[in-house]
């Protein structure tokens, strides 16, 4: 028996493809469904394409691309001068390629009387400062705040343009990724968190911020003072195969993709 799984597997091993094209993506989890669904797209129309895709935050993404352990870093955020003399020394250079543009959106559970939300307010219940939602016009009920943790490239934005670069309250919840903010908050009264607008779905309650919706209109029109662009980074030199794949992205079939993933696509 054992000698006829061997076979079965030298036999496996040696159909596939010998110029099968390798491509590993790792990196943010706002991007993580546009590149899940890309690759799949991608591999069906280039059979002997091999596309891997990770994630673990913006951070790890690009730390990953200047180690050389991925060729495609997936960032909700630009990159940082360090990470940037980092590749530097390891004789590397990124390249920046943007595929489509995202709104952090406030979410609240469903029963939450809230519906619109500013900076101040925001800024005073993840830092602490407000404690229960009856402060701002809501219910008697605690506020459970829920945030990114700190390698995510969502949490920097938010930390950088809504907090100020404040430190986050001790008390709040981290998650590790979008759905799992998500699913938190849809899960838990009296909570509030910030997600990638292709997340947001009925479970939760978006609120608008500033007296704005995060609409595709608004965010491109920038009205949506929490917009930003999604990124892939890659290396300067990056194999063609590579620049191949984020130019699919970038295209009507890539676009539609990012579309169809919630998110907004360029044009």
């Amino acid at each position: 028996m054992k000698k006829t799984i061997q076979t079965i597997s030298v036999i496996g091993l040696l159909s596939l493809p010998l110029s099968a094209q390798k491509i590993t993506l790792e990196g943010s989890t706002t991007v993580l469904p546009i590149a899940q669904k890309a690759a799949e797209v991608y591999m069906k129309k280039y059979p002997s394409s091999n596309i891997t895709v990770k994630g673990g935050g913006s951070g790890i993404g690009i730390s990953s691309l200047i180690e050389g352990l991925c060729d495609i870093a997936n960032a909700s955020r630009a990159v940082k001068e360090k990470e940037l003399n980092n590749a530097a020394k390891k004789n590397r250079e990124l390249k920046a390629h943007i595929i489509a543009m995202d709104g952090i959106v406030i979410i609240v559970h469903p029963s939450n009387q809230i519906n619109d939300i500013n900076k101040e307010a925001l800024q005073k219940i993840f830092t602490g400062k407000i404690k229960n939602w009856k402060e701002l016009g809501g219910g008697d009920k605690k506020i459970i705040a829920v945030s990114r943790d700190s390698s995510s490239g969502t949490f920097e934005f938010f930390t950088e343009y809504v907090l100020d670069k404040k430190r986050t309250r001790a008390d709040a919840i981290m998650q590790a990724s979008n759905q799992g903010v998500l699913n938190f908050v849809a899960n838990t009264e009296g909570a509030i968190g910030y997600i990638g607008h292709g997340y947001v779905n009925d479970k939760v309650k978006a609120l608008k911020y500033e007296g704005i919706e995060s609409t595709k209109d608004n965010i491109l029109k920038n009205k949506y003072k929490l917009a930003r662009p999604l990124y892939m980074y890659s290396l300067k030199n990056a194999n063609p195969d590579v620049l191949k794949f984020i130019d699919f992205i970038k295209g009507q079939e890539g676009q539609a993709i990012v579309e169809e993933t919630g998110f907004i696509p360029l044009k």
